[in-house]
């Protein structure tokens, strides 16, 4: 049962690189734009922007710094819109993802917004930070505080709610959240199946009642900023691409494929269309599929984003050099990640594209396609993740640096006979 209710003229060599002499030939100064997310478990997607600054000022201290935070609709994503919006955080207790009390978070934004809006982010509440590291396995997490903190909002009158779905360690589609919202999910004599029981449950899953849903749930507007590619069932969907990062073991992945698509087919007769391969069901867990079958509108993260923070497309005019970053940099991250839609607008306006990961996949050359010109790990050396995780802020400040100073590297080279190289 659920817990009770109570976040970078050759010298000689041994003379150094004068990169003030460098700076000082060009026409007119560098313009750089830090255009980040977050490191999941590790840095939030601000101190990600000031690291990059630190360590490109370090070779260049007089350029120009433009940064643009971009949050995925993971941990930090409330309280910067908060903050943006000079809107109030709502502390309470609620279900974490291991079914232990927690305290979270949900905000209502300030500023001159229409309709009293309030954002929940998935990340504060079911993120994998909040699962134990000895004890995951996403077959029994559960997004059910994820519900408790929108049932929350809407006692408060809200009218409209803003769900960031990122960072997640529960894969139960959503079927916590709308327990907490009062759905019944019933198996195939008619016995209700436990709340906040976690993905592996929904094996058993062949009806759904929505009678008990809380009635404002009719009265408001939701709207859910989301990776768009991620799917839930099938040979990409949230069992199979996603199990195994959360802890699953290949039967537990196998067993958890069928216990989503067991819901898919409940979730999809309810909502009168097969939802198991629709844009963005997959996201967070799956948390995207029990949001549709509250009439929610699931938007790509990017598009969401940088409305809500009044970013556009102007943000990359008047500037040289684009910087982005994530926590890890693979071949997933074209399929509509922060780092992708970064190098498509910077594309677009002809701007060079860097990225900076934590880690970086050895398939990862598949972004080279999509726009960014280089990119780099900030890992030192054979260290563990861990110790890469607890040095963050030092090893992505020294690797923003010494891309730096490639960079100016290259742009001092020159040939005999002084012609550019």
């Amino acid at each position: 049962m659920p817990a009770q209710v109570i976040p970078m003229q050759v010298h000689k060599i041994d003379e150094p690189i004068d990169v003030s002499r460098s700076q000082k030939k060009a026409e007119s100064p560098l313009s750089i734009l830090i255009c980040p997310s977050g490191f999941k478990e590790s840095l939030d997607t601000l101190v990600v922007a000031d690291c990059i600054e630190k360590g490109i000022k370090r070779v260049l201290p007089d350029v120009i710094v433009r940064k643009a935070p971009l949050f995925d609709g993971g941990e930090g994503f409330a309280h910067a819109l908060v903050t943006t919006t000079r809107g109030e955080l709502r502390y309470l207790e609620v279900t974490g993802p291991v079914n232990i009390p927690i305290m979270s978070h949900y905000g209502v934004l300030g500023g001159d917004f229409s309709r009293r809006t309030a954002i929940v982010e998935m990340a504060a509440v079911a993120g994998l930070r909040l699962v134990p590291k000895d004890s995951r396995n996403p077959t029994i997490t559960t997004t059910y505080g994820v519900g408790e903190l929108m049932r929350a909002a809407l006692d408060e009158g809200v009218d409209r709610l803003i769900i960031g779905c990122g960072d997640s360690g529960t894969s139960d589609g959503g079927a916590g959240m709308l327990q907490a919202l009062g759905a019944r999910f019933l198996d195939s004599h008619g016995n209700e199946i436990a709340p906040a029981s976690g993905g592996i449950a929904l094996c058993a899953v062949a009806d759904v009642d929505l009678s008990g849903l809380h009635p404002r749930l009719q009265e408001v507007e939701i709207e859910a900023a989301c990776n768009c590619q991620n799917i839930l069932c099938g040979p990409k969907g949230v069992a199979r691409v996603y199990g195994p990062q959360k802890g699953a073991t290949p039967a537990e992945v196998d067993l958890l494929d069928k216990a989503l698509n067991a819901y898919a087919s409940v979730v999809s007769k309810k909502l009168g269309r097969d939802i198991s391969t629709v844009s963005g069901s997959g996201a967070s867990g799956g948390l995207g599929a029990g949001l549709l079958l509250l009439g929610a509108t699931l938007r790509p993260r990017y598009e969401a984003v940088t409305e809500y923070f009044g970013i556009n497309d102007d943000l990359f005019r008047n500037c040289h050099l684009v910087f982005t970053a994530e926590g890890r940099l693979d071949s997933q991250t074209p399929q509509g990640k922060i780092p992708a839609e970064v190098a498509l607008r910077a594309k677009r306006h002809g701007l060079p594209v860097i990225a900076l990961a934590g880690t970086v996949g050895p398939d990862a050359a598949a972004n080279y396609l999509i726009g960014i010109d280089a990119f780099a790990s900030i890992m030192q050396g054979p260290i563990s993740l861990e110790v890469a995780m607890a040095d963050a802020e030092r090893l992505l400040t020294d690797a923003a640096e010494g891309v730096m100073r490639v960079l100016m590297l290259g742009k001092s080279l020159r040939v005999r006979d002084g012609t550019p190289y």
